[in-house]
């Protein structure tokens, strides 16, 4: 059976490589990085294991130079979807009833493989498709990614291994932790290659069946991510790979009766429009769909008066501006006291003058370009926004450039409102916004931030007050699901830092948890009697 038995040992955090000048890893991605950018590919569905080509194509290009071309992709359309869900749902009871520890031993080779041979190819796609420096997609589609798949199968194993402490005397209780019945619908974003292997694997690895929608701006890297399972051993049918537009494959995949749940990262929007639907469909399921997501967050820095400059200033560019702030932890808002601006003002923009934009190729570059010109055309209406406010004023950016790649400087705005736009809204791109408040006011002004945005995701107090550091944890206490002290709010790692907010930042399922992957069992418990009882009668029923 499926929950056979079979000891796992924590696993360690893959260990993040330099690229430094002269190191190998440098010369290797630098050479991968040569190689794909020379060949274009042409990517199908695949479902069933089968490539499907349905001639609906879209373009895979280059965010930092929007006219090169990397390849092109088919999209899933109504046929598609239909083919997906009979390959998964042929293959369930199968993969289902496979031991839990080989269904482990695939994901776990894929992280072998990831880790090695496969490190630099995952890496380069990642660099190239969505337009990450790289570190920033070592950190991403190498070391997280492997971390995922690790951790994951171990937080399995702890799951199988969780049995009933007590039997009574003639009997054995035990628990069987089944797949959901029927398929996982997997929507993935499109920054990181991660999160995408992550929602399509987690399922997986506790005997699901899965189909996956990669972003459709981020095809290219899930493609090399969906051939490194299939070259790890995943049985076809398990994970079905359908990109496509998420306007028309979402509502055709909710109106199965099959559908068993969602795993999904993305826009706030998006979500709730999944679960309104999911509500309104709900009696023509079989079962109850498991709704797990992580959505957005206006995330935060509150810094008190008695802090270090230098390492919030740092935490400020770094957690802002990593990624373009592309990422749904990224720092939004920053909440600075008045005694310390003029010092932390010029530390940062001193550093700020130093920052390099451009190629990915260019390894001197902090900041790449956003993802496509959706985004670069919210963003850039954000810092016209705040240029045209007389609530507010940019100290430093507000250009932008898209005549080759989608580039958005760094841009750091002050403002005198608490709730000017720009520090209630995602924007999602590298803007980060200043207020300044009374030193008296630190309290006061912990509750403001708590109550500013509708999001709970990530956020920071930066402090060596311990007094301030309590006080900060306690007010906040709703306002984070990840909550950091003297540091960014971004970066969290697989295993030490389980990731997931609430209130409109999702269900807090914490991935990268054992939190995450109890969500796609359903129980059984199971009792057996070695000894039935043979007559009715209960000794209280005895004649006196």
């Amino acid at each position: 059976m499926a929950n056979a038995k079979f000891n796992l040992n924590m696993p360690a955090n893959e260990t993040v490589k330099s690229y430094a000048p002269d190191t190998p890893e440098r010369k290797i991605i630098k050479e991968k990085l040569h190689e794909l950018k020379n060949r274009q590919v042409e990517i199908p569905l695949i479902i069933g294991g089968k490539e499907v080509r349905t001639g609906n194509l879209g373009k895979c290009v280059l965010p930092h130079n929007h006219g090169a071309l990397m390849g092109t992709y088919h999209m899933a359309g109504k046929k598609e979807i239909q083919m997906a869900i009979e390959a998964s749902l042929k293959i369930s009871q199968k993969w289902a009833m496979m031991e839990w520890h080989e269904r482990a031993s695939i994901f776990l080779k894929a992280a072998e493989i990831l880790a090695g041979p496969w490190r630099s190819l995952l890496n380069a796609s990642t660099m190239l498709c969505q337009s990450k420096n790289v570190f920033q997609a070592e950190a991403d589609a190498a070391c997280e990614l492997i971390d995922f798949l690790r951790f994951n199968t171990f937080y399995a194993s702890q799951i199988y291994e969780n049995q009933p402490p007590i039997s009574s005397a003639g009997t054995w209780n035990r628990l069987e932790y089944r797949p959901l019945e029927g398929f996982i619908f997997t929507a993935a974003p499109f920054n990181f290659t991660s999160i995408a292997g992550n929602l399509a694997s987690a399922p997986a690895i506790m005997g699901n069946v899965v189909l996956w929608k990669p972003a459709s701006n981020a095809v290219y890297s899930a493609y090399f991510l969906m051939k490194l399972f299939e070259e790890a051993g995943i049985p076809d049918g398990v994970i079905n790979f359908i990109p496509g537009f998420g306007e028309e494959i979402g509502p055709l995949i909710m109106k199965s009766p099959d559908l068993a749940g969602i795993h999904f990262t993305g826009s706030t929007r998006i979500f709730q429009n999944m679960w309104e639907t999911v509500g309104n469909n709900i009696r023509i399921y079989k079962n109850y769909p498991r709704i797990v997501g992580e959505t957005g967050g206006k995330d935060f820095v509150f810094a008190h008066k008695d802090t270090g400059i230098e390492e919030l200033g740092t935490a400020l560019i770094r957690g802002a501006f990593e990624y373009q702030g592309q990422k749904c932890s990224a720092a939004s808002r920053a909440y600075i006291p008045r005694s310390i601006w003029p010092e932390l003002q010029g530390f940062v923009l001193k550093e700020l003058k130093t920052v390099k934009m451009g190629d990915v190729e260019d390894f001197s570059n902090f900041i790449n370009a956003v993802i496509d010109k959706t985004a670069f055309d919210k963003i850039t209406q954000y810092i016209e926004f705040i240029k045209s406010s007389n609530e507010a004023e940019i100290l430093y950016g507000g250009n932008y450039d898209d005549t080759k790649g989608y580039f958005i400087e760094p841009t750091v705005a002050a403002t005198t409102n608490p709730h000017f736009r720009t520090m209630e809204e995602e924007i999602f791109g590298p803007i980060l916004t200043i207020y300044i408040y009374e030193d008296n006011s630190f309290e006061e002004t912990l509750h403001l931030c708590d109550t500013t945005s509708p999001y709970g995701l990530t956020g920071s107090i930066f402090s060596r007050n311990r007094e301030a550091i309590s006080a900060a944890e306690k007010i906040l206490v709703n306002a984070a699901g990840n909550f950091y002290i003297n540091d960014k709010p971004a970066g969290a790692i697989v295993g030490q830092q389980p990731f997931g907010g609430s209130r409109a930042s999702g269900t807090n399922d914490k991935a990268g948890s054992m939190l995450n992957m109890i969500r796609w069992v359903t129980p059984r418990t199971i009792k057996e009697t070695f000894s039935p009882p043979t007559d009715y009668r209960y000794p209280f029923m005895a004649k006196e």
